[in-house]
């Protein structure tokens, strides 16, 4: 069995009271997309400062590709790509400037590269004499993407990659980053966005500094140990107040167009549990709305693991719950 790709042993960082990391353990396997799932705060970007030999921790260990991020910085460098969140390229070079700017510091070429890029930079050649500053976001992206493995990296890390790029530029960036872990790169990627974990073979769910849970997104989806309801119709701001009194209530909150409720009875049937939850609201004077038996995603595992963290108080709501960005890629970034 091969070694990990990246392994953190206990690792710790604080910012002076405000703990950013709290004893992580983590393994990343080669030739995976591995992704770290959690809202603003979560510590995501002071994690993969550490794994980029940009910042210490406090205590605990890593290593990537083998090499300890503090002994062996300077040798783990020639390694590794990185991304970091905040577009951080030069604005006023050029497409091509930019990328033999990257390539002349690694000691390669573009020429010499050509072939690890050309997925990527395929797509920006056709700009390659624009200002990188006049790029679109999704544009701006691709080529910092291309500048991360012109040197060709055994490993990728990339921290909120696709945070305030349009939907169909998240996708496009996604398929990308397939189509490279395909090829053999393994992939570590930080993202707020739910839909996201669905792309990565294996997701963490972290949560101010704490790792929650680690496992396959459909094996973590399948691990939420309640009934879950999808309740539908009605004067939504009525239902939702209704849900959050009813007797069994674990946690309800908005969902889309929906809401999602949880019940407390962990054993009790999903369809017994609608059965119930119907009959509660028709009580309530709430009629012509429909509860249906759901399947758990990652945001509703993410809402009940909170709900054990803060010793059994059910959430409210994701207003006062994890803060995660859910399908809309707008907003900023931690």
């Amino acid at each position: 069995m091969s070694p990990p790709a990246v392994e953190i042993r206990g690792m710790t960082r604080s910012y002076g009271d405000t703990v950013a990391l709290d004893g992580i353990d983590a393994d990343v396997s080669p030739g995976e997309i591995f992704g770290f799932l959690g809202p603003d705060g979560a510590g995501k970007t002071t994690l993969f400062r550490i794994l980029c030999t940009l910042l210490l921790a406090d205590g605990g260990s890593a290593r990537v590709l083998g090499l300890d991020v503090e002994a062996d910085l300077w040798e783990l460098r020639r390694r590794i790509g990185y991304m970091p969140g905040r577009f951080s390229l030069y604005m006023d070079l050029t497409v091509q400037e930019n990328l033999r700017f990257f390539a002349t510091a690694f000691g390669t070429t573009v020429e010499a590269q050509y072939d690890v890029i050309a997925p990527i930079y395929g797509q920006l050649e056709p700009f390659r004499d624009r200002a990188a500053g006049a790029l679109s976001g999704g544009m701006k992206q691709k080529l910092a993407l291309s500048c991360a493995l012109v040197h060709r990296p055994e490993i990728l890390l990339l921290d909120e990659p696709t945070t305030g790029v349009d939907a169909v530029s998240r996708r496009e960036f996604w398929d990308l980053l397939e189509t490279l872990r395909d090829g053999g790169l393994t992939v570590v990627v930080s993202t707020p966005y739910m839909d996201e974990a669905d792309r990565c073979d294996r997701v963490a769910l972290i949560q101010s500094g704490t790792l929650l849970a680690m496992d396959t997104p459909a094996a973590l989806a399948k691990s939420y140990p309640r009934p879950l309801l999808e309740v539908r119709g009605g004067d939504r701001v009525r239902v939702l107040a209704a849900l959050r009194r009813a007797p069994w209530v674990w946690s309800a909150y908005p969902f889309g167009a929906s809401i999602h409720y949880t019940d407390r009875r962990a054993g009790r049937k999903g369809d017994l549990v609608a059965l119930d939850v119907q009959r509660y609201l028709a009580v309530e004077g709430l009629d012509g709305v429909l509860a249906t038996p759901a399947a758990a995603g990652i945001e509703d595992l993410f809402m009940d693991l909170m709900v054990g963290r803060d010793s059994g108080s059910p959430p409210a709501g994701p207003e006062s719950g994890p803060g995660f960005a859910s399908k809309d890629p707008g907003g900023g970034r931690q």
